[in-house]
């Protein structure tokens, strides 16, 4: 069709300019004739394109101008593709106008936010939950509008790949638990859901937990004083109670243990983080560890120490002795006499790791992403008699959650265990050595 078009434009202008020759060969004015016959060809040329011209602009899905020939051929294409991306444009507007009705029916906030940050739409949760206005805050900054300074590092960090607790910033007695994902072309999406009674469950167990374990502290302490004197004394050697006081004593010690550990995670997940800390020097402590493990066995464990000495660590000294001290326990706990275990502190590209490495039992795959929940035990039996109170791992978690760091965890059943805390370079200081 465009061929045959083309042939048709072309013989009319030969035609036009045929009929000029002939006209200017009669007259004698041959280039007058030429002239006249190109600015006639010229003024329908133009007069074509100032219709399409005004067919363009009036966009109102009219039929295009009635023309033959090529000028013809080219406009049906023109309104094909007219009416194709009207089509186009219909179904996409379809497709957001379900997607704004279906998360308009959430009872958690929904938000929609353009590449630029601004505010594109909400539903009514968000005006509820987070004091937004649709349409009047349509075209608004998000981080104008939500000025907590937690959401503000959240949602400038373009990480998201855990959501975010804090406050409500337009109802503060209401806890929020913020998700951004990205979508489009750098478009993003935000919900924001009501965690209050949750948040407040939480709160509450750990006040309980918190509270029974300072008041079991002290009668456990009257307790273990009077049993330690019962069994220097006469009256233990005989053999009907002996084991008695020896068990009860164990137990009690024990107990005084799990005590400690919730005390310590307590504190962790109730006490906020100061802020500003101290550079604790990595190796010096591993040293320090090294030797108290290996005097609570007996030296029957090889521990082998490979540490970088000009690698510092920004952070809370108890904190991360507790964790590191935990981690290299659990590998002699379970890890044979004569056993190895091998720790290393080291730069891994832009972070810095410690590793504990031991040759012991191995842990099965499917209990590894369950070991830092609190009390839970592999094995009972093998923690009964290693004497664990299920919550090493749950200490190590909160800590490294504290100083933005991350524990990996592989384990292969009887060959042994390998955990890795990993931190980043920023939470480190590096020196010459």
């Amino acid at each position: 069709m465009q061929r045959i078009n083309w042939m048709v434009e072309l013989k009319q202008l030969a035609l036009l300019f045929t009929a000029a020759l002939v006209l200017g060969w009669i007259t004698g004015y041959l280039l007058l004739a030429l002239l006249l016959a190109a600015l006639l060809y010229i003024a329908s040329t133009f007069r074509q394109l100032l219709r399409v011209q005004r067919w363009l602009m009036a966009e109102d899905g009219s039929d295009a101008p009635e023309s033959s020939g090529l000028w013809g051929d080219m406009l049906d294409g023109i309104y094909r593709l007219q009416r194709q991306n009207r089509e186009e444009r219909q179904r996409l507007q379809g497709a957001v106008d379900y997607l704004r009705d279906s998360l308009a029916a959430l009872s958690d906030a929904a938000v929609m936010i353009d590449q630029t940050g601004d505010i594109e739409w909400c539903n009514l949760a968000a005006r509820r939950l987070l004091g937004l206005r649709y349409p009047e805050d349509v075209g608004q900054q998000l981080v104008n509008l939500i000025r907590s300074p937690e959401f503000i590092h959240y949602y400038e960090a373009n990480s998201y790949q855990t959501p975010l607790d804090c406050a409500s910033p337009h109802q503060p007695e209401k806890q929020l638990q913020f998700q951004l994902t990205f979508f489009g072309q750098g478009s993003r999406l935000l919900f924001a859901r009501d965690i209050t009674h949750t948040y407040r469950l939480q709160e509450m167990r750990k006040d309980f937990v918190g509270n029974v374990s300072h008041e079991l502290r002290t009668p456990l302490t009257v307790v273990n004083g009077y049993l330690e004197t019962f069994v220097d004394s006469e009256l233990a050697e005989q053999p009907r109670y002996k084991r008695a006081f020896q068990q009860m004593l164990e137990q009690v010690r024990r107990m005084e243990s799990l005590i400690k550990d919730l005390i310590v995670l307590t504190r962790l997940e109730t006490v906020p983080d100061e802020g500003e800390h101290g550079v604790v020097a990595v190796c010096p402590l591993l040293r320090q560890i090294r030797e108290e493990v290996l005097a609570v066995f007996n030296q029957q464990r090889e521990i082998v120490l490979d540490c970088d000495a000009s690698l510092g660590l920004r952070g809370e000294g108890e904190a991360l002795r507790s964790a590191f001290t935990n981690l290299i326990m659990n590998a002699a706990k379970y890890t044979g006499e004569q056993g190895k275990i091998q720790v290393r502190w080291f730069r891994d590209g832009e972070q810095a790791r410690l590793q504990v490495e031991d040759n012991g039992l191995g842990i099965e795959a499917h209990h590894i992403p369950r070991l830092t929940e609190r009390f839970y035990r592999v094995d009972q039996s093998r923690s009964t008699q290693t004497g664990g109170t299920g919550l090493g791992l749950a200490i190590v978690k909160h800590v490294l959650l504290r100083h933005h760091g991350e524990l990996q965890i592989t384990s292969s059943l009887d060959e042994g265990s390998t955990f890795a805390c990993s931190f980043p370079l920023s939470q480190c200081q590096i020196t010459s050595t």
